[in-house]
């Protein structure tokens, strides 16, 4: 599927607020869905793309061998979920959503995130 697709997709999960495709190397969105006034989703992808690039200085400095699967951020009334691409292709891009905590069930939406990341051709 192409990234619009993908995108649509995330939007589609119980409590979607926002949804986008980000290249963590440089900080810019490759697209988006959703967001709006109270979700200004260029905002978080650069400020998302600082979480995983400080991660990943965290692992490296650990000498752990590991590698980020996902992120979850759990704020009082929302889920952020971030779920870094595996292809090499893709190695540099994360999916990132926002969700509804009221309305968001967290296994299903990290269970769908991995299935449009399985078909998201980039």
């Amino acid at each position: 599927m192409d990234i619009d697709t993908a995108l649509k997709g995330a939007m589609e999960i119980d409590g979607a607020l926002g949804a986008a495709l980000v290249d963590f190397e440089s900080g810019m969105a490759l697209g988006m869905a959703g967001g709006g006034r109270h979700l200004d989703l260029e905002v978080a992808s650069a400020g998302n793309t600082e979480v995983i690039r400080a991660k990943m200085r965290t692992i490296a400095s650990l000498n752990l061998g590991d590698e980020i699967e996902d992120v979850l951020i759990t704020l009082k009334k929302q889920y952020h979920l971030i779920r870094l691409l595996t292809s090499e292709r893709s190695a540099s891009l994360f999916l990132y959503v926002a969700l509804d905590r009221s309305r968001a069930n967290l296994a299903m939406a990290r269970h769908e995130l991995r299935r449009i990341e399985a078909g998201l051709n980039v």
